[in-house]
């Protein structure tokens, strides 16, 4: 088929599986102009040559037809730091940093390790008694958003409001979906904008009562630069609510479903537990919970392997095949929990690079360490399982096990 039709191929739902195939398909024909106008990069070198080019703008402004970004924000919500340039997302991003890691907040991750795995084990504690449990629905979801809630402040009764709210968002990044983008992209403004003044709301709460929470600090902390304004606050709250669960599911997932193919690497981390931290990274670089970046576009006209890039086209950054191109990694679609300099793309790179990596990591290897006993002697319901619908944040939306009597 013609490479100009890759992306359409790989947002194909058909596709969802195993789509790297086409990500090998890519990384053969180098950078390729889609039917749409957008330009896709799928080799490691380039890729990150572009993370870390000045003139590669994340802002949905930089594009040459900025209506067309699906999750454009409003005019009354500013977008997060993930969705504008230097020097405005460097001082979002300080400003959000600071009650979250160091140097300000330097114990904050490290000590939620205890009640991550009280969680965990409570999670598993659960499956007692039951032929058939669904990992994803009943472990790699209620984990991390009950962290990411508890760390920000968010009560556990309104759980199931942010899951709507946040199916209602990442729909929007669903290019084959058969419904119509305007209206995805509509609903998904109108969940943000709800899942914003809740939090809003709650963040004035703590600004008259503070409390221990990641919220409370943000509403209430005067830095060099000040307090975020009330609309950078929710922007940024709504932002670390979502990023800070839905893609360390799919880390968790995809971590569970690989040790369900793998039982000799289930056996080897069962046997040496002290491996998971590295096997953590291999899973990020595997089967990555992110497999692209849409929301790219150069400031000028740059020239990308040889293919000028006009200024303000999109170009879609497929961090997956980077993670799997054999230029950069030997033997790259084996997965080796021993892999040495395993620089993957897992959690991105650049100034953009995921501002929740060290949780997600904590998360991902506290989990899946809990879980191995879990998985050890249970078969899969469904290989391959059923997938979530997005391309872009690819996982399993059910895993299905039949456990072994006694588990």
């Amino acid at each position: 088929m013609p490479p100009d039709t890759l992306y359409q191929r790989i947002s194909d739902y058909a596709n969802r599986a195993d789509p790297y195939p086409l990500y090998a398909e890519l990384r053969e024909n180098g950078v390729v102009r889609q039917e749409d106008g957008s330009y896709l990069v799928g080799t490691y070198h380039q890729i990150a040559a572009l993370l870390h080019d000045p003139r590669i703008s994340s802002d949905f402004l930089s594009r040459a037809d900025p209506d067309d970004t699906l999750l454009r924000p409003d005019d009354d919500l500013p977008p997060a730091f993930i969705g504008v340039d230097d020097p405005e997302h460097d001082r979002l991003r300080r400003l959000a940093m600071r009650p979250f890691g160091p140097p300000h907040s330097p114990g904050r991750i490290d000590a939620l390790h205890g009640d991550i795995t009280r969680i965990a084990d409570e999670l598993i504690h659960a499956f007692r008694g039951k032929d058939r449990v669904d990992l994803v629905d009943e472990f790699a979801y209620p984990l991390p958003v009950t962290v990411i809630c508890r760390l920000l402040g968010v009560p556990q009764e309104d759980v199931p409001r942010v899951r709507v709210w946040t199916n209602t968002i990442i729909a929007a990044l669903d290019p084959a979906d058969g419904d119509d983008p305007k209206r995805r992209r509509h609903s998904a403004m109108e969940a943000r904008t709800a899942m914003a003044e809740y939090l809003g709301d709650l963040a004035e709460e703590r600004r008259r009562r503070p409390t221990a929470d990641m919220l409370s600090a943000l509403a209430n902390d005067e830095g060099p630069e000040g307090r975020l304004t009330q609309p950078e606050l929710k922007s940024t709250a709504v932002l670390l609510l979502i990023a800070g669960h839905e893609t360390t599911v799919n880390l968790i997932a995809n971590g569970m479903l690989t040790f369900l193919r793998r039982p000799d690497i289930l056996e080897q981390l069962r046997a040496a537990p002290e491996l998971m931290p590295r096997a953590v990274e291999e899973l990020l670089r595997y089967e990555p919970p992110v497999h692209f970046l849409p929301q790219r576009s150069p400031l000028t006209d740059i020239d990308v392997a040889g293919v000028t890039v006009p200024k303000g086209a999109p170009l879609i950054l497929m961090l997956a095949a980077g993670n799997r191109d054999p230029v950069r990694f030997a033997d790259p679609d084996r997965f080796d929990p021993l892999r040495e300099n395993n620089q993957h793309f897992g959690f991105g790179s650049g100034i953009h690079n995921c501002f929740g990596a060290p949780l997600a990591r904590i998360e991902a290897q506290i989990a899946l360490h809990a879980i191995l006993d879990q998985l050890a002697g249970s078969r899969l319901v469904e290989d391959p399982p059923p997938y979530r619908r997005s391309p872009v944040l690819r996982g399993p939306r059910h895993l299905l096990i039949e456990r072994t009597a006694g588990a």
